[in-house]
């Protein structure tokens, strides 16, 4: 192909990754959706949200049907892009078909997402087929059939991004600072908006991979010589056939930012990246006192339990994980197959790649000079030649991490690491391995004969006869022939045995439609353990309360409603047996009421008490605005005491605390601060 001629690999990405989301999805569009164990929850959320929409609501905070109508603050913890996404296409499309069309988009995103970051590094046709390997990779279809964990799916977009942000040349002067920097905090901002374990992982490969850079930086300042430009070349002879002689790599090695510069750089990346998502993560960190938080790492949730191959009491858990243990074997056995082939075959490739680009370079800078070289300025260089990526040991060293990281050996690493804990199952880390895994294969692919092209750092030398080399696919129409058939068979021949293995069946309880159906008719949904406010618990909470009711206790339970398990039989510990859909139809408290006692009375608010739900009370004797204290009940819900006889005026509103307040003037502030690096136009 010229070089001059646009490669048609960006085109044919736009056409063949979603061909390929559609084969990897055609069981779901066939078979109706996958009923993972966090389906339920993820369209409870989305038909609530999409409900607030309507009336106006555009950034809910409470989940106001989920707890029997009596409400959490789920939506203040739960990161806000993936309930948002599933609220916006609720209102647009049936609710049978969002999840199916949820996971399409999660599915698209990750492969352009990935095939930026697999362009950067390999050649157009070995990162489209590694970008459909990566969106229909094992453990993508885990999540997505088995599991139904659709905001991790959808963080599984973002990674490449956060890991080209980091795996490009270290940025050297201001405009590459800025752009290093902008490409650090979108990722991560939208990690943190979309899924908090997924961005937990992110968080701490950004702290790794950014401190090996800085620590690399300052050991190769040390040791290294003085920069051999062209310059410094001609002055060593005089001699103009100097310039046509080969000379090793690593003699040349790019201007290097000194180790201040690169700490600053990552630094202003990771600030602006935990910034942008400030009006989500500043109350979710600062509030997370009020909630359970300690319910999400209960038995069978816990690293402890989850390591491979791990055995509990639950028969159920351990079906589980056995089978993630057996894939995440499989990948890494894929992936450490693919980066011993990789450096087995490196140092061949590369000597005689570099040394046919410093042979062209040299021979095109040579006619180029004076025959003298006294007449050339002393300040004339050259671009740098091309050096070795560190690229394949980065990833063999991210790998070994993870595979540490999965067995019970780094139980200490889990347990002292902050928030770490919290990422519940230590193979989530699968969401880092399989980028570079599908990174690896396209690096691998490279490297077999007739496929080897430039780096990208080559190409941007801009010699023609450079970029000319690459005589592999992306110069043979049989390799555009065969890059197409791999990207449509691949999904094919991952898509079909995973369904088989992992798809769940709906039950008419899970059953979307269904859901929708009891959302529509005022049902309510259980709670979610670690949402619950701090003093409420679940146990004895009601399924079908009425809106409020009058008591002459605070713990006294509405009239004519169905006693819990708990409530029948105090030696229970705990009930999960579901409840029936015709006690589950509850009415959430109004805002805006007025009662009437004839004597001294409580009033009981199906509503849990949070610290953002503040009461007023007016009775029509004093007229005066009264703050009540809220009585704590066994349930959780607000109780208030109604004293005297009479009518009473009461109003019930959510008001935004300091924090919240504060969060999202961070978010502006960054958002501003982030336009600002846009304006500047980096130089690519």
């Amino acid at each position: 192909m010229p070089a001059s001629a646009p490669s048609p690999a960006p085109k044919r990405a736009f056409i063949l990754i979603p061909f390929a989301v559609l084969l990897v999805l055609h069981p779901l569009l066939i078979h109706g959706p996958s009923s993972g164990q966090d389906l339920a929850f993820h369209l409870q959320s989305w038909l609530d949200a999409a409900q607030q929409l309507r009336h106006g609501t555009l950034y809910p905070h409470w989940d106001i049907t989920a707890a029997w109508n009596a409400g959490e603050p789920r939506f203040l913890f739960y990161p806000p892009i993936s309930w948002m996404l599933g609220a916006i296409l609720t209102l647009i499309f049936p609710i049978a078909l969002c999840p199916t069309i949820f996971i399409a988009i999660a599915l698209l995103l990750s492969g352009f997402t990935f095939h930026k970051l697999a362009s950067e590094f390999t050649s157009p046709n070995a990162a489209l087929i590694a970008s459909t390997l990566y969106l229909a990779n094992p453990y993508m279809l885990f999540t997505t059939f088995e599991r139904s964990a659709l905001a991790e799916l959808l963080a599984a977009a973002w990674i490449p991004l956060l890991l080209l942000a980091l795996l490009r040349p270290a940025p050297t002067d201001t405009p590459s600072s800025l752009r290093t920097i902008r490409n650090i905090a979108i990722p991560l901002a939208l990690l943190w908006l979309t899924n908090a374990p997924a961005a937990v992982i992110g968080s701490y490969t950004l702290a790794l991979l950014a401190t090996l850079r800085i620590v690399f930086s300052f050991a190769t300042k040390k040791a290294r010589h003085p920069e051999r430009t062209l310059n410094a070349v001609k002055g060593e002879s005089k001699d103009p056939e100097t310039y046509s002689q080969p000379l090793s790599p690593i003699s040349f090695q790019p201007r290097s930012p000194s180790p201040l510069h690169l700490a600053l750089t990552y630094l202003a990346g990771t600030l602006l990246g935990l910034t942008l998502p400030a009006i989500y993560l500043l109350p979710a960190a600062y509030e997370r006192r009020y909630i359970q938080t300690a319910m999400a790492i209960l038995p069978n949730m816990r690293y402890q339990d989850n390591f491979l191959f791990t055995h509990t009491p639950d028969a159920a858990h351990n079906t589980v994980n056995q089978t993630i243990s057996l894939l995440a074997l499989t990948l890494l056995l894929i992936t450490t197959l693919s980066l011993i082939a990789i450096f087995l075959t490196r140092q061949n490739l590369t000597h005689k790649t570099l040394t046919h680009e410093n042979t062209v370079i040299l021979s095109e800078a040579r006619s180029a000079l004076p025959k003298d070289p006294e007449e050339l300025h002393a300040t004339d260089t050259a671009r740098p030649f091309p050096t070795n990526t560190p690229l394949p040991p980065t990833l063999a060293l991210l790998t070994i991490l993870i595979a540490f990281l999965l067995i019970s050996l780094s139980a200490p690493i889990w347990h002292h690491l902050p928030n770490l804990a919290y990422l519940q199952f230590p193979w989530r880390l699968l969401t880092l391995l399989t980028p570079i895994l599908a990174l690896s294969v396209a690096l691998l692919l490279d490297r077999f004969p007739g496929t080897i092209k430039p780096s990208p750092s080559a190409q941007d030398l801009g010699a023609p006869s450079v970029r000319a080399f690459a005589d592999g696919w992306d110069a043979n129409p049989r390799g555009h022939t065969l890059t197409t058939a791999l990207t449509l068979l691949l999904p094919l021949a991952l898509a079909i045995p995973a369904y088989r293995l992992y798809h769940q069946p709906c039950d008419p309880t899970d059953d979307p439609t269904h859901l929708g159906q009891l959302f529509a008719t005022h049902h309510g949904f259980p709670p979610t353990d670690e949402y619950t406010p701090t003093l409420a618990d679940n146990d004895p909470l009601r399924s079908n309360n009425p809106a409020y009711w009058l008591a002459a206790h605070p713990n006294d339970p509405a009239p004519n409603t169905t006693p819990t398990a708990v409530e029948l039989n105090p030696s229970l510990d705990t009930d999960d047996t579901p409840v029936p859909d015709t006690q589950t139809l509850s009415t959430p408290a109004p805002h805006h009421l007025t009662v009437k006692t004839t004597g001294p009375r409580y009033l009981i608010l199906n509503l849990r008490d949070y610290p953002n739900w503040q009461v007023t009370e007016a009775d029509s004797a004093a007229m005066e605005l009264h703050y009540p204290t809220h009585i704590t009940r066994p349930d959780g819900l607000i109780a208030i005491s109604l004293n005297h006889v009479g009518d009473y005026t009461i109003d019930v509103t959510w008001h935004r605390t300091l924090d919240q307040q504060l969060g999202l003037a961070l978010t502006t502030l960054s958002l501003i601060v982030l336009a600002f690096i846009f304006r500047r136009k980096p130089n690519t």
